[in-house]
């Protein structure tokens, strides 16, 4: 059976506090149409901006994941996200009042039932799933964190939290069926400890919270006095610890409720990759820091797999959209040093050149004798040089900029470039450009056969 994409009936608001800003906001979920994704609107903001739901315009991850767009902003994103992907939607458009979503009770229950109300409908376009081709790894050594994808036919994940902690020690979690996610991952509420609570309090960050949205760990004895003073700052009557090491303030819906709501953020963060996923995730100690990045590694994988649907055609009788001279405008590179001959196509994302390798390239009278093969470095620095009119194409005189290139990474060669061959070049922004600086991923074809393949990061700078 085929797999549909969806979205919702009808229109469906939820009110309540930010949890930082102390706000109070009305969010409304909007059926959107297919192909659309998840994009948040300020309606409280001059001209609405949009802000996509894609890991490139995360900006900020120490409490909660904030996303900014368009001069827009909105905080706190996780709950509203992994309740619609758990929810199974692909297609909203989510407006908002104020800076932050409702953090409710802490969970992203309230946000599934708000769904649930108005119920989902499929749409008329197949659901498009991003699957790894291979194991993709995040690791922070310091922190002990550790986030692993497999290719999988089916969506799984497993997590593990240690906080070295009498109170909250190793916890595991897992869900092996979104259908599940309702159920045993969706009431699951934030949890923090004392003393981050204490500071976050000081600092003036949870103006919203309260202790109905939150799980309360005791990481430290406290005297009644103490108590008295955090019952008073959140407005209660009394509070108490319980022997578990917890606040009295909420009950627990399951033992491992603090690893299950990491599963949670996990859920929201990586809807960030603009598109379902299929694999299986292991999860060593997340957060929104490293969910995110983690995020920005599939995505950018996602769009490298699309490229590679896309091989770029070459037809030596289409005449040249810039020519060798126009090239020459653009690049400060001249012979013997400019290896490409001319571009074949360009917008605001994509590049593609051709470079004719010929026996009469200088090279080839050392590389090698008998054997010609044009070097992998001359390769990449054709990747380079066509990237070069990519990222130039933004600036209205490009002739008074240079290129230059910051980082190469993943790099691989597929075969080898002899005399004779047309190698087709094609860059691709894998992100907008910021401050100058651009992201592309670089592929080198001979006929429908990749030669070479990686990243690159380059910065233009006004020439001296």
């Amino acid at each position: 059976m085929s797999d549909k994409q969806k979205t919702i009936r009808k229109a469906v608001t939820v009110k309540g506090k930010g949890l930082h800003s102390g706000v109070e906001v009305e969010l409304t979920f909007n059926p959107a149409p297919a192909n659309h994704g998840f994009v948040f609107q300020r309606t409280d903001l001059p001209n609405q901006p949009l802000i996509r739901a894609l890991a490139e315009y995360v900006t900020e991850t120490s409490r909660g994941t904030t996303l900014e767009e368009n001069g827009g902003k909105v905080m706190t994103i996780e709950h509203c996200l992994a309740a619609c992907v758990g929810m199974e939607i692909d297609n909203l458009l989510i407006q908002l009042n104020g800076p932050e979503a409702p953090i409710l009770d802490g969970s992203s229950k309230i946000y599934v039932e708000a769904i649930e109300s108005v119920g989902v409908e499929e749409q008329d376009a197949e659901k498009v799933y991003f699957t790894p081709s291979e194991r993709v790894e995040y690791y922070d050594e310091a922190k002990g964190i550790h986030i692993i994808a497999y290719p999988d036919a089916e969506l799984s994940m497993n997590v593990l939290i240690d906080y070295n902690s009498k109170v909250l020690g190793n916890q595991y979690a897992t869900l092996d069926d979104l259908k599940k996610f309702k159920h045993e991952i969706a009431p699951c509420r934030t949890f923090v400890f004392l003393h981050e609570l204490e500071l976050l309090a000081k600092h003036n960050l949870i103006k919203g919270g309260d202790l109905d949205n939150a799980i309360v760990i005791m990481d430290r004895q406290v005297s009644q006095e103490e108590l008295d003073r955090l019952a008073k700052l959140f407005n209660k009557p009394s509070i108490n610890v319980k022997p578990e090491g917890v606040l009295n303030n909420l009950d627990l819906h399951f033992p491992n409720e603090p690893a299950r709501h990491k599963l949670l953020d996990l859920i929201g963060d990586l809807s960030l990759i603009g598109m379902p996923f299929k694999g299986k995730i292991i999860a060593t100690r997340p957060g929104h820091h490293a969910n995110t990045e983690f995020a920005r590694i599939l995505r950018q994988m996602a769009k490298k797999e699309k490229a590679k649907k896309h091989i770029p055609k070459y037809n030596p009788n289409d005449e040249a959209l810039i020519n060798v001279v126009g090239i020459q405008d653009i690049l400060p590179h001249r012979p013997p040093f400019l290896l490409v001959d001319k571009i074949i196509f360009r917008d605001e994302k994509t590049v593609i050149g051709i470079k004719n390798v010929t026996m009469n390239e200088p090279f080839f009278v050392g590389h090698f004798p008998g054997e010609p093969i044009m070097p992998g470095v001359l390769q990449v620095e054709a990747l380079a040089q066509v990237g070069g009119v990519l990222v130039l194409n933004t600036v209205p005189d490009p002739e008074n900029y240079l290129t230059f290139f910051l980082k190469i990474d993943k790099l691989r060669f597929k075969r080898k470039v002899v005399p004779g061959d047309t190698l087709i070049l094609k860059m691709t922004l894998l992100e907008p450009m910021r401050r100058g600086i651009a992201l592309m991923y670089g592929e080198g074809y001979v006929g429908d056969s990749l030669a070479i393949e990686g990243e690159m990061m380059a910065q233009i700078s006004k020439a001296k």
